[in-house]
């Protein structure tokens, strides 16, 4: 409306899960709707030529059959594919958001928790802010076996699900994360902070054996606290409410 604006000085902060959501809506928007409509298409011509065949009119619908029915099986195909790929996209999103509420637990405690921090064709999950450091914390939601063992191991190199060594590049990625996070907060607030990798694994038993030197933490969400607790204080109360407003600024102007 003219002569209007919005009541909202600044964008709100994302929520947990929330590029997943967006990469959901558009696969459902973009790719889904253009295979059911095509689909739909096809059937629609081939029941056309199959009325006016019925009606006398010059027909050719075994022509659109042959034709159609290819198409229709390609495109059902592509649905299934994309529905499939839809499904462990919401597993994912549903994983975020749950860590996400939890750690918002830890805000009665003082720590600042930001969620979804978009970078270049990237996103951090969470980030958790406390005078005992700022954590970069990664959500992987995996399905679980119905029966049987559920043990995720990490020996500060490789990851083990229930004993099968499992490659997806988590380490590559948190570490890559926590460096850009560091140089963010560096040049936002011009103080040099260590940021620490967390990967999160919500409903699985995690451990570290620490056969190999590493940086990250390897967890269920429900121990994090405890690691947290155990470590020192090197930050200011001021420091993290310095770090988390320019984290939440640069948020916005994303």
């Amino acid at each position: 409306m003219k002569n209007k604006k919005s009541p909202l000085k600044d964008k709100p902060l994302r929520n947990a899960g929330q590029s997943l959501d967006e990469e959901i809506e558009n696969s459902i928007s973009d790719k889904v709707s253009m295979h059911v409509f095509i689909i739909a298409l096809i059937m629609f011509t081939i029941f056309r030529e199959w009325q006016r065949w019925y009606f006398q009119s010059p027909p050719i619908p075994i022509l659109m059959t042959i034709i159609g029915i290819p198409v229709i099986i390609y495109f059902t195909y592509k649905i299934f594919k994309e529905k499939k790929k839809i499904d462990f996209l919401k597993q994912g999103r549903d994983g975020e958001k749950a860590v996400g509420q939890y750690l918002e637990r830890f805000r009665e405690d003082g720590m600042k928790v930001h969620h979804d921090i978009v970078g270049d064709n990237f996103n951090i999950d969470h980030i958790l802010i406390s005078t005992k450091g700022v954590y970069l914390i990664e959500t992987k939601t995996y399905s679980k076996p119905m029966k049987g063992k559920t043990e995720i191991e990490f020996d500060g190199l490789d990851f083990y699900y229930n004993g099968v060594k499992y490659n997806d590049n988590i380490q590559v990625q948190v570490m890559a994360g926590s460096t850009w996070l560091k140089n963010l907060i560096e040049e936002l607030t011009v103080k040099k902070v260590d940021v620490k990798p967390v990967v999160v694994f919500p409903g699985w038993f995690v451990k570290m054996t620490r056969k190999h030197d590493s940086n990250i933490w390897a967890l269920n969400p429900r121990n994090l606290q405890t690691f947290i607790n155990n470590q020192n204080e090197i930050m200011s109360k001021e420091d993290v409410q310095l770090i988390s407003n320019h984290i939440a600024r640069y948020i916005r102007a994303r």
